[in-house]
């Protein structure tokens, strides 16, 4: 057999859907462009749904058209240095997953600079619990109930998985999140150089307790850490590596993967369903929270 080698005008193609589809995860105009590739009759949805009284404290709904017994369901948090972002940005990621049968949250959260660190980790405290509360209306289980995040919402996740101060405040523990995935997240960035970080963290009056890497222990949860080798706004080798080195160190379940070809954008980008030739970013994903229906082929 012959390989097949994608013609310089489909490579060209290919790029320039990229930069359009990843445009909204940076902030720029894009968004309805990704929001008019996926599909919407592959889950089930509810909209603008409030976990707490704020008018950022709100969620979107993503179930599998089928009902499974004991579906795993992931809160996911988008990224934005913790001063931008919208939940429907991110519909791609909750498609992508209630489409292989795992329920999803995508949920917003108050931002910089109307709030300060810790606020956005107390909304997002209060998001996992309205994930444990409402877990069997979603056909999901107490017991699998996972954190994702990218960038930011990745160190939100972070430091809900790792310091157990946040979900204490709920009435939770980190104990009782079947894991989390990390996509690209910031887990040691003092000093701290982004401006728009400065202002969240109060910089430089940003204690070091404020980084998820001064907080892991033998007990944390399983973890999945992912990001980009190029990344140019998250340094992947302090961060990513650092952090599973650490939790590794100590004896805490977790794997990691860097992704040639991906910037900081893409990762999370190639989680959308027309974006999966990018890299295996959703079988890894889907791998870790579903092992026993992706395991079987």
């Amino acid at each position: 057999m012959h390989a097949v080698i994608p013609s310089r005008s489909l490579i060209s193609r290919r790029r320039g859907l990229l930069a359009l589809l990843a445009a909204p995860l940076a902030g720029c105009s894009g968004s309805a462009l990704l929001d008019a590739v996926v599909a919407r009759d592959s889950y089930r949805g509810r909209a603008g749904v409030a976990y707490g009284s704020e008018p950022r404290q709100v969620l979107d709904v993503f179930r599998p058209l089928v009902d499974r017994r004991a579906a795993p369901l992931v809160v996911f948090f988008y990224g934005g240095s913790w001063t931008r972002g919208e939940r429907a940005d991110y519909r791609f990621v909750g498609e992508a997953l209630a489409a292989h049968g795992v329920a999803a949250l995508v949920a917003d959260y108050r931002l910089s600079p109307q709030v300060r660190y810790p606020d956005f980790l107390a909304d997002c405290a209060q998001a996992v619990k309205w994930a444990f509360d409402h877990s069997a209306e979603l056909g999901a289980d107490r017991g699998r109930v996972f954190l994702m995040g990218h960038s930011a919402g990745a160190y939100n996740a972070a430091m809900l998985a790792l310091d157990p101060r946040w979900l204490a405040k709920v009435g939770l523990a980190p104990q009782r999140l079947a894991g989390w995935v990390g996509l690209a997240g910031p887990y040691d960035f003092l000093p701290i150089r982004n401006p728009d970080a400065q202002v969240a963290f109060n910089w430089p009056a940003t204690a070091a307790d404020t980084q998820p890497i001064m907080h892991v222990t033998a007990q944390a949860p399983s973890t999945l850490l992912l990001a980009a080798a190029e990344d140019d706004s998250v340094n992947p080798q302090r961060s990513t590596v650092g952090l599973a080195r650490r939790l590794a160190a100590v004896g805490a379940p977790v794997r990691y993967k860097l992704f040639e070809r991906l910037g900081h954008a893409s990762l999370v980008a190639a989680m959308a369903r027309p974006l999966n030739w990018l890299a295996p970013v959703l079988p890894e994903v889907l791998a870790f929270v579903d092992p026993a229906t992706t395991s079987g082929g």
